[in-house]
């Protein structure tokens, strides 16, 4: 999904350098060509055309840019969520395992099991 929206924000920001450069702030740009009696869309249609291409395309950038940081912030709390969670799972086998072989273990608040002092014994 967010290479998808990363492909649509690529291809709507192509078209909307090729309109900016089709439009003429003085009024010219492609609205010049127009220029015959008998053309589909008036001069004035043209521009407001391309005004509304314009503002609709920079609209769509705006909202899918926003909407792929919030996947991909998303996607990245789920990984790091995953990984705290294989981290934790391996820090308490080697414990788990220790334990059935007797040992005692206590746990260590840096990460990872740490063996007990034995018990002291008769003095002499």
């Amino acid at each position: 999904m967010f290479n998808f929206l990363i492909a649509l924000i690529v291809i709507a920001s192509i078209l909307l350098v090729i309109i900016v450069l089709a439009q003429n702030p003085k009024g010219g740009g492609l609205s010049q060509g127009f220029s015959s009696s008998n053309q589909f869309m008036g001069v004035q249609n043209t521009n407001k055309f391309l005004t509304k291409a314009t503002w609709s395309l920079v609209g769509f950038i705006a909202l899918a840019s926003i909407v792929s940081a919030n996947i991909s912030i998303n996607q990245k709390s789920n990984t790091d969520t995953q990984s705290e969670v294989i981290k934790d799972v391996k820090q308490e086998a080697p414990a788990a395992a220790g334990n059935a072989k007797g040992g005692a273990q206590t746990a260590n608040p840096f990460g990872g099991a740490q063996k007990s002092a034995p018990a002291a014994q008769g003095s002499k």
